[in-house]
């Protein structure tokens, strides 16, 4: 039987990272499972989108008969209870996906690792599957700024995301290591090969 490969698990502060924490990983062997993209696919999963108009109205489907995920996001988080029952919706859902892809990555003889990218990976218990949990972390202000450059998110659409999320502390408090996304590719690169090489992950 093929020996089982360590699963990597990311969480962090919104807009610290974890894509450029995950293409460091991937760059010494890992294959990332992304689960915000899987999160868009399990939308187009049959029978979720239509839980959700069913819920919400056609205001959350497109013309094109797609998501609307920016009306979604404007329902989920301006009340807990519906972000909840989205949750119970597509956590499920993407969990499947994410089974799927780590198998793939398992049984892919040129994979080292698999390293799980999910923001929401401890509110959906997916951690379980880890065997190391890493943090990545960036100042506030400069989180904002990424944001702000990136979707054009002000400090008070980051602040309301977070408060659908577990709080940072706790996520940190949870993780084995912390990575600081603070600086260039390169330190970014040199944090993550040394936890590789402490974890014995790398090949002798």
């Amino acid at each position: 039987m093929r020996p089982r490969k360590p699963i990597i698990g990311l969480v962090g502060g919104i807009g610290a990272g974890k894509s450029s924490a995950a293409a460091a990983f991937a760059r010494r062997g890992g294959v990332v499972v992304d689960c915000d993209k899987l999160g868009h696919d399990a939308l187009g999963v049959a029978g979720v989108l239509e839980t959700l108009v069913e819920r919400w109205g056609e205001g959350v489907r497109k013309a094109d008969g797609t998501a609307n995920r920016r009306a979604i996001a404007e329902v989920v988080f301006s009340d807990a209870a519906e972000r909840k029952f989205l949750e119970a919706t597509v956590f499920p859902v993407i969990g499947e996906l994410a089974r799927a892809e780590i198998a793939r990555g398992q049984a892919d003889p040129a994979v080292r690792f698999v390293v799980l990218d999910a923001a929401v990976m401890l509110e959906a218990g997916w951690n379980d599957v880890c065997d190391q949990l890493v943090y990545v972390d960036a100042p506030r202000e400069l989180r904002v700024q990424r944001l702000a450059a990136r979707s054009g998110w002000t400090d008070a659409d980051l602040a309301a995301r977070e408060a659908a999320q577990l709080p940072a502390e706790v996520k940190k408090a949870r993780a084995d290591a912390v990575v600081l996304n603070d600086d260039s590719p390169t330190k970014l690169q040199e944090q993550v090969d040394l936890l590789l090489e402490n974890w014995g992950f790398l090949p002798a």
